[in-house]
C-alpha cells in the first residue's frame, strides 16, 4: 500500500462515520412531541459519541496510534453497550468501521515507526 493511502484513508474514513453516525441523531426530531429542552438535550446526548470521535479523529491526524486504539476501543464500547444478543449487522455496520479505521490508522503507524527506525 502506498503512503499516501495509508496517511489520507483512516482520516477520510473517520470523518465519513463520524458524520454516519451524526445521522442517527436526528432521530430526535421524529414528532413525539417533545419541545424545547427536551429535543436539545436529546439532540446533544444523540451527539456525544460522534463528538468524541471527532475529537479522537483531530488528534489522530498526527498521532496514528491514538487513532487505532479509539477506533478499537469505540467498537468494543459498541459491542459491550448493545449486547450480544443482537443479529450480525448491528455490529457490522457501527464496529465494523471503527474496526477498518483503527487497522488503517494502526498500518500507518507501524509504516511510519519502521521508515524512522
Amino acid at each position: 500500500m502506498s503512503n499516501k493511502f495509508l496517511y489520507w484513508s483512516p482520516r477520510v474514513l473517520s470523518v465519513l462515520f463520524v458524520v454516519f453516525l451524526s445521522i442517527f441523531s436526528l432521530d430526535v426530531f421524529n414528532g413525539s412531541g417533545e419541545q424545547g429542552w427536551a429535543i436539545i438535550i436529546g439532540l446533544l446526548m444523540h451527539l456525544l459519541i460522534p463528538f468524541v470521535l471527532s475529537v479522537a479523529t483531530i488528534i489522530s491526524w498526527k498521532w496514528d496510534l491514538a487513532g487505532a486504539i479509539v477506533f478499537f476501543a469505540f467498537a468494543f464500547y459498541y459491542v459491550l453497550t448493545v449486547g450480544l444478543d443482537r443479529h450480525l449487522s448491528w455490529y457490522v455496520l457501527i464496529a465494523g468501521p471503527s474496526i477498518i479505521i483503527a487497522i488503517l490508522f494502526l498500518l500507518n503507524y507501524f509504516k511510519n515507526k519502521k521508515g524512522k527506525g
